[in-house]
């Protein structure tokens, strides 16, 4: 789906050819082996209409931002389901709209798949509200090395 001339949001679902690169994005830059993102990618490809759900934003031949939908973000509210995870755009394209446009994107199709109501965790306290997101709660993480987090929610 493009949405400039210079950008475009692919669903990973419908091009698996970047499935690996996807996978060797987003493992850095969350500090998870690449192997967790390997099977989910794998899984999305292989199960369209299941979570988890994974968006790249591509420029020419360049992975430059991305945005899953899973199950649970590694949280302690599983009630608090489905949730927007590892939103991320490389540093020299952020400021462009780019973030919103995938946030969109995951959202419409959620929506598409009848899922109203999407949550995420994050310590930012500014920026989702941006994009219409209400604060919900504090929420723990499930791994020690992290304590607590917002958790937003959108309907």
């Amino acid at each position: 789906m493009p949405f400039s001339q210079h950008y475009t949001i692919l669903f990973l679902r419908e091009h698996p050819e970047w499935a690996e690169r996807a996978a060797a994005f987003f493992a850095p830059h969350w500090n998870d082996p690449i192997d967790e993102f390997r099977a989910d990618i794998a899984h999305c490809t292989a199960f369209p209409n299941d979570l988890p759900q994974y968006y790249i934003v591509v420029q020419e031949d360049r992975i430059i931002g991305g945005i899953g939908v899973c199950v649970n973000d590694d949280h302690d509210r599983p009630d608090l389901t489905p949730n927007i995870c590892d939103l991320w755009i490389e540093p020299e394209f952020r400021g462009k709209g780019i973030a919103g446009q995938l946030l969109s994107t995951a959202e419409k199709d959620m929506l598409n798949r009848g899922i109203h109501t999407l949550y995420l965790v994050t310590e930012h306290t500014s920026f989702y509200e941006r994009y219409g997101w209400s604060f919900v709660a504090n929420v723990s993480w499930k791994y020690a090395d992290r304590t607590h987090s917002r958790m937003y929610k959108k309907e």
